[in-house]
């Protein structure tokens, strides 16, 4: 996890819903306050659920500073990207996670800090996620149609990307490493050379990968499966 946060300052993480972006935004971003003064920005306009919002409260207990849309985690039904958001790029820290919504018209409300993002672009990784077991990203021409997409709505080029590949409980490495093939061949035509995998730590150490590994805890587990862990 920490050669991933090691180099930048600014982590966008992006992906379609089911992707895992949420979840990996919140591992980075725990993982980040352990050693550093970190802010978590939740720029989801699109999808109620499964928000880092959700996780606030756990957030700022690590220390983390959250940002998020006005009216988030209430019944308005469209949200408002407060002032505050902007300050992050003006107040020295030293790591800033933004997650992203799901997709094209997510990425949408990341097209509006482009000139921030510009003059700090050398230290920014705009990140893909991707779980080749969720429906529209199962397939090379798929993950590249939708990357494309964020990319032109969102106005920033994505640097890299995770592999997140999984079923939840049910996942085998069978699937993991499907994924990896998947991930890096539409990595290579997209010309992005840097790929990790990300899961429970239990699936990952049986899979033969050819990635770096990103170990990751879960938080946003649905309440209909709690009485499954």
């Amino acid at each position: 996890m920490t050669n991933i946060l090691r180099n930048h300052r600014f982590l966008v993480i992006t992906g379609n819903y089911g992707s895992g972006k949420t979840e990996i935004s919140l591992n980075l971003a725990l993982r980040a306050a352990e050693t550093e003064k970190t802010t978590l920005v939740d720029l989801d306009i699109v999808n109620p659920y499964f928000r880092t919002g959700e996780k606030a409260e756990t957030l700022r207990q690590a220390g983390v500073r959250v940002l998020m849309p006005t009216y988030a985690m209430t019944t308005v039904d469209i949200p408002a990207l407060p002032a505050e958001i902007q300050s992050v790029f003006e107040i020295p820290q030293d790591r800033v996670i933004f997650d992203v919504g799901g997709d094209d018209t997510g990425a949408a409300a990341l097209g509006r800090y482009f000139p921030s993002f510009m003059r700090y672009r050398n230290d920014t990784a705009a990140i893909l996620v991707v779980n080749c077991m969720r429906p529209l990203t199962q397939s090379v021409d798929d993950i590249a149609d939708l990357a494309k997409r964020i990319e032109n709505r969102g106005r920033l080029k994505i640097d890299m990307m995770i592999n997140n590949t999984n079923l939840a409980e049910q996942t085998t490495c069978e699937m993991v490493e499907n994924g990896e093939k998947i991930v890096a061949e539409c990595a290579e035509r997209m010309g992005i050379s840097t790929i990790y995998t990300s899961g429970k730590e239990a699936v990952l150490r049986q899979c033969r990968l050819n990635t770096p590994t990103l170990n990751i805890e879960r938080y946003m587990v649905p309440e209909w499966m709690v009485e499954q862990e």
